[in-house]
């Protein structure tokens, strides 16, 4: 297993629409390798989600961990050509960061309650209806897919902060906002 290098803010793959993956190409040893390099690297950086084009490949796949506290337990879930339908009108702000964008902060709105239609690592198709913290995980990454970042998605800039200044003056309130 290997850490790849994360493209930082900036990096023109972090704008770019990634394509998607032919079922053909899940078979072949390098993406299979790709995929665990990519589940290594998020663990190595404490992420909960890393999508292909944050560390250089612009292909429609990205590994999350979507336990509903984002304590990052369990396995990752492996997303390869991911859709997303909204299923309700709810829409929730809430903090999010990006290890493309390091030690920065910012409240995002996101929809509340999604399903997402997937294949996995074998090229099987499967559906997820999801709640809070992993809705909002799920379309963090899939915007890495198409180019976005969540600068992009925030309603006002006011909530920007580094992660010093998070914990220091928000990480508390956005716990209590949790529970």
């Amino acid at each position: 297993m290997s850490i790849l290098k994360v493209a930082r803010m900036g990096h023109p793959v972090l704008r770019a629409k990634a394509r998607p993956i032919e079922k053909a190409e899940l078979k072949t040893p390098g993406l299979q390798q790709f995929i665990d390099d990519m589940v290594d690297t998020m663990f190595e950086y404490s992420g909960v989600g890393l999508a292909a084009p944050q560390v250089h490949e612009g292909i429609r796949l990205f590994v999350a961990m979507l336990d509903p506290d984002g304590r990052g337990e369990g396995d990752a879930t492996i997303v390869i050509n991911p859709e997303i339908l909204v299923l309700d009108d709810q829409t929730v702000e809430g903090w999010e960061g990006c290890l493309s964008i390091p030690d920065i902060r910012g409240r995002v709105p996101r929809a509340h309650h999604i399903k997402l239609s997937a294949l996995d690592r074998e090229g099987k198709r499967y559906e997820l209806d999801v709640v809070d913290f992993p809705a909002r995980v799920i379309q963090h990454e899939t915007d890495h897919l198409d180019g976005v970042l969540f600068f992009d998605r925030m309603r006002s800039l006011e909530t920007l902060t580094y992660l010093e200044e998070y914990a220091r003056y928000h990480a508390k309130r956005a716990d209590d906002e949790d529970e």
